[in-house]
């Protein structure tokens, strides 16, 4: 059976939360960028419940100051793989 790899969304939101926290951003600072009237979809993003879009990852990476490989994390099944 083939084994292929995954986003770790749990890893991911603490990724996010992280770098939130190091550039000085609340959670309504980051809400607010987004434009969203709640904070809710970044509380899902930070624990793991839901992902950020491509477009709000690329804003994510800008915002941090780092790439969008940096705020995912990947993880690869133990065993074979492709």
């Amino acid at each position: 059976m083939m084994r292929f790899p995954y986003i770790n969304t749990v890893a991911t939101g603490e990724n996010i939360n992280r770098m939130r926290v190091e550039a000085g951003f609340t959670v309504r600072d980051i809400q607010e960028v987004f434009g969203f009237s709640t904070p809710q979809a970044v509380y899902k993003w930070i624990h793991g419940t839901a992902m950020p879009t491509i477009d709000n990852l690329v804003i994510l990476a800008a915002v941090f100051g780092v790439t969008m490989d940096e705020i995912i994390v990947v993880d690869i099944p133990a065993g074979k793989c492709g």
